[in-house]
C-alpha cells in the first residue's frame, strides 16, 4: 500500500514541478520536495533542492549541476548530502563530488558471492562519505586529477551481539588519480557520448590499493531510443575493510538487489538498458545485467554470476536540461527485487 501512495504521491507533484521546467537563466533552482522508494529505506520524504548551472553559455561547456537534499525514511533512517558537477570555461577544469551524512539502519549478510539469506544481521551505524575529485582536460571529452576519499562508520550496533568483527566501526582516508574521458552529452541524462573512467587509489590507515574501471556508452536513434550500456570492475588487493569493499545492489548499482547484499574485494557487473519516449513528457525503459563479487580475479566463474532485470517509466520534469522522474522495478536472483523512484536515471 505504501507503494501506491508514493506513486500517488508523484503524480500530484508533477504539474507543479513541471510548471518551472522551461528556464533559460544562467542559474536556476528547483526546490521540490522529495519522495523515493527503494528496498534499502522503503518510502522516504524530505525536501531536495536541485540545482542546474550554465554561466559562460557557449557550445563548448557544457551545463553543471548540484543538489542539497535531506530525507527522513521509513526504516527511521536520517540522510543529508550534497553532491556536485562542475564545468569551468570551456571545460579547461572540472570538479565533481560528493559529501554525505546518515544515520542508517541496515543489514549484513556476510561476505561474498553466495551468502544465505538465513545469514541476514539488523544493524545500525553513524556515516560519513566525502569523495571529491578535481580534473583538468587535457585533450577533447579527456581529463585527469586527482582524488580524495574519507569514510567514517561509527556507533555501529545491533540488538544482538554482533558475532562479525568485521562490522566494527571502521574511518579510512585514501587518495587517488584518476583518467576520464566523458563526451556525454548531459550528465544527468545522458542520449549520446562515452563516460570511460579509470581510477587508482590507495588507503592509508588499512594499506590496501583500489582499482575501478567505469565505463558506459549512449546511443540514440530517430531523437526516441536510447541505448545506454555500462561495464564496472571494482578491484581492491590488500587488507580491504568490509565497508570499503566492492557491492552489488542498489539503486545506482545493480537493481534488484539490497544495497551491499554481495560484498567481496571484486566486483564485475555489466548493465544495459532500453529508454524510449512514449507520449508527452512520458517514456519508459527495459534493463537488465549481470554480476559477480568475488575474492580474486581467479575466482570469477561465468556459471556464478547474479543476473538481474527490469523495467520501469520516465516522466521528464526539465525539459530544457532532460531531468527525469524516474519509477523502475527490478527482479534478482533468490526472491531479491526492488522497486525505486528517484530523479534523474541510474548511469
Amino acid at each position: 500500500m505504501k507503494r501506491y501512495l508514493t506513486i500517488l504521491a508523484c503524480l500530484l507533484c508533477l504539474q507543479t514541478i513541471a510548471a518551472d521546467s522551461t528556464r533559460t537563466k544562467t542559474f536556476s533552482i528547483l526546490p521540490v520536495p522529495a519522495f523515493g522508494y527503494s528496498p534499502e529505506t522503503r518510502t522516504y520524504i524530505g525536501a531536495v533542492t536541485l540545482f542546474t548551472i550554465d554561466p559562460y553559455k557557449d557550445s563548448l561547456t557544457r551545463t553543471s549541476n548540484a543538489k542539497l537534499e535531506f530525507n527522513y525514511t521509513w526504516n527511521k533512517q536520517i540522510i543529508i548530502e550534497t553532491g556536485w558537477n562542475y564545468f569551468f570555461k570551456e571545460e579547461k577544469w572540472f570538479t565533481k563530488g560528493l559529501v554525505q551524512y546518515s544515520k542508517f539502519p541496515d543489514r549484513y549478510w556476510g561476505i561474498g558471492n553466495n551468502t544465505p539469506e538465513s545469514n541476514e544481521l539488523l544493524y545500525s551505524s553513524n556515516r560519513i562519505v566525502a569523495d571529491a575529485y578535481g580534473f583538468k582536460r587535457i585533450g577533447k571529452g579527456l581529463f585527469t586529477g586527482p582524488n580524495v576519499k574519507y569514510i567514517s562508520y561509527t556507533n555501529v550496533s545491533a540488538d544482538t551481539v554482533i558475532p562479525y568483527p568485521e562490522l566494527k566501526g571502521n574511518s579510512s582516508f585514501g587518495i587517488g588519480y584518476s583518467v576520464v574521458k566523458d563526451t556525454r552529452n548531459n550528465l544527468l541524462n545522458a542520449t549520446d557520448g562515452v563516460y570511460l573512467n579509470l581510477q587508482l587509489g590507495y588507503v592509508f590507515q588499512q594499506q590496501y590499493t583500489e582499482a575501478l574501471l567505469d565505463a558506459r556508452y549512449y546511443k540514440t536513434w530517430d531523437n526516441k531510443y536510447t541505448l545506454a550500456t555500462r561495464f564496472v570492475s571494482d578491484m581492491n588487493f590488500g587488507n580491504v575493510p568490509f565497508y570499503d569493499m566492492a557491492y552489488l545492489g542498489g539503486d545506482k548499482f545493480v537493481r534488484g538487489y539490497y544495497y551491499g547484499r554481495y560484498r567481496d574485494k571484486q566486483l564485475s557487473t555489466l548493465q544495459t538498458e532500453f529508454r524510449f519516449k512514449a507520449i508527452w513528457r512520458f517514456g519508459a525503459a527495459v534493463f537488465g545485467g549481470v554480476s559477480q563479487v568475488y575474492p580474486n580475479y581467479s575466482a570469477f566463474a561465468v556459471g556464478n554470476v547474479k543476473y538481474n532485470y527490469g523495467g520501469g517509466i520516465r516522466f521528464e520534469i526539465d525539459r530544457k536540461e532532460h531531468i527525469n522522474l524516474r519509477l523502475d522495478y527490478a527482479v534478482g536472483e533468490g526472491g531479491n527485487n526492488g522497486f525505486y523512484i528517484s530523479f534523474g536515471e541510474s548511469f
